[in-house]
């Protein structure tokens, strides 16, 4: 077992670097940036430094050379302290912090209370809520270097733990475990409807908080009425403190449609928009460290009225007719193919609902003569199960447009996920369906024989030719 350590050691241990200020070149105050993994030191040396004044950047501790250099050199930090496209340091100040607090005592979370913290202290969930939150709460903090499907519950029942945070793919992982605990309470972001479905039936008196935000944006949402697949509910005080509005968006040219006045135009309810906050003294964006370029990236001007000042999410949602909010999609992961767009995390979750597909990445690739990115899964089969081609065809037509059917499958034995549990898209992309260059098997959806079939090599130089349209 781990050792224990009390609010009053913790204390103790903070005062150290106060003292004797151990480390060269440093005085109060100096940025400091931070490269450790999730153990107590992180959080003393953290404590230590919010007392001596410093500003802390976190970085991701699985990052190295070129990025780890970009990341330091970002944030400005006079000292490393160390037991990862390049990622943006966005900036993070007290309001922002006292804000994130409010998550978990907004959600009955109390002193009494026992908090597993297994994400990454580097990113703001795991820091903000679990760590930070855990705090202002007085709740009992139980620590995990890195998160394990397999250890997941017996943690919880050894530590007696109430509390537990999740991000991305971790309620996928969770599924398939024991359900023996005193879990009360699962707080954070990411899951998908069908997962969620799935844990509810399994972990029935789990009360789920699935919530929205991002590190640089100045506007939230939770979900407190627990409708499954939402992220939260329009609410008339929430949105008078932080307006916000979704706005039509064109993924092909990627930016906002305007009218002729040359203002954004509101989706209308039901109708997938892009989510844009405005920019006030109560809900600011201060924007990435050395970064102008991308700072402005995020400013969006001119949206409701002219020389108004907005922040734009990058994310699309939808609206429904009872007012809750719902995640679609990332603006880069939606495409458009034939004409219309393809809402990446539809098309995943319909996906893993067929009979013998357990996980499914869904992204579009750019084909030779043809406009608009095509649709290609990257799947991984349910354990004792087989990838049925037949099955899967009839499956996607059932349940798809003719566009949205990805035309490709990629069968991998793991699904690839970053440090923070999103499944990652970028290098599937790029490898695209060359099955000279892939070594997983690829398949491709066959109208003649309806089935996927194997892709071979003949198949993909009649595509990147011409002789075979799509």
């Amino acid at each position: 077992m781990s050792p224990t350590r009390t609010l009053t050691r913790i204390k103790g241990a903070t005062k150290l670097p106060t003292r004797y200020n151990p480390i060269p070149g440093y005085k109060a105050g100096d940025a400091v940036a931070l490269f450790m993994g999730n153990e107590p030191a992180f959080m003393f040396t953290w404590l230590a430094l919010a007392k001596l004044g410093s500003p802390v950047a976190l970085l991701n501790h699985n990052i190295r050379t070129k990025s780890l250099l970009h990341c330091f050199n970002c944030c400005n930090a006079k000292v490393l302290i160390a037991a990862a496209g390049l990622p943006k340091a966005a900036l993070i100040n007290q309001n922002r912090l006292l804000i994130a607090l409010a998550i978990l005592s907004s959600n009955g979370v109390t002193a009494s209370d026992v908090i597993y913290v297994n994400l990454p202290l580097y990113h703001t969930a795991g820091f903000m809520i679990g760590f930070i939150g855990s705090i202002e709460t007085g709740s009992t903090i139980v620590l995990k270097r890195k998160f394990s499907a397999s250890q997941f519950w017996d943690d919880c029942r050894k530590n007696n733990v109430t509390v537990v945070q999740y991000i991305g793919e971790v309620m996928r992982y969770l599924c398939s475990t024991p359900k023996d605990h005193k879990v009360k309470l699962a707080i954070g972001n990411g899951v998908r409807a069908e997962i969620w479905r799935e844990f509810l039936s399994r972990f029935g008196n789990i009360e789920v908080r699935e919530f929205y935000a991002s590190t640089e944006g100045n506007v939230g949402f939770v979900n407190y009425a627990g409708k499954v697949g939402a992220i939260g509910r329009v609410n008339f005080f929430h949105k008078k403190l932080f307006p916000y509005t979704l706005i039509r968006y064109d993924t092909e040219r990627d930016e906002p449609i305007r009218d002729a006045n040359g203002l954004c135009v509101e989706s209308l309810k039901g109708e997938t928009g892009l989510l844009v906050s405005k920019i006030t003294d109560i809900a600011p964006f201060v924007g990435y460290a050395q970064n102008e370029e991308q700072t402005e990236r995020k400013r969006l001007r001119n949206v409701l009225k002219k020389g108004d000042l907005y922040f734009n999410s990058g994310d699309l949602m939808r609206i429904d007719k009872d007012n809750f909010i719902y995640f679609q999609d990332r603006v880069g992961d939606t495409f458009r193919w034939k004409g219309e767009n393809v809402a990446t995390t539809e098309v995943s979750d319909i996906l893993t609902i067929s009979d013998c597909l357990k996980e499914a990445n869904v992204y579009g690739v750019q084909v030779p003569g043809h406009e608009g990115r095509i649709g290609m899964a990257a799947v991984t089969v349910k354990e004792g199960s087989h990838f049925d081609g037949s099955q899967i065809y009839n499956h996607v037509v059932s349940y798809l447009p003719s566009y949205a059917r990805p035309r490709f499958m990629r069968i991998q034995n793991a699904m690839e996920v970053t440090g923070t549990f999103k499944q990652m898209k970028m290098k599937l992309v790029e490898e695209s369906f060359n099955p000279g260059c892939i070594q997983d098997p690829l398949h491709i959806l066959d109208d003649h024989k309806k089935s996927y079939m194997p892709l071979t090599a003949e198949i993909y130089s009649c595509i990147i030719s011409g002789n075979i349209k799509l």
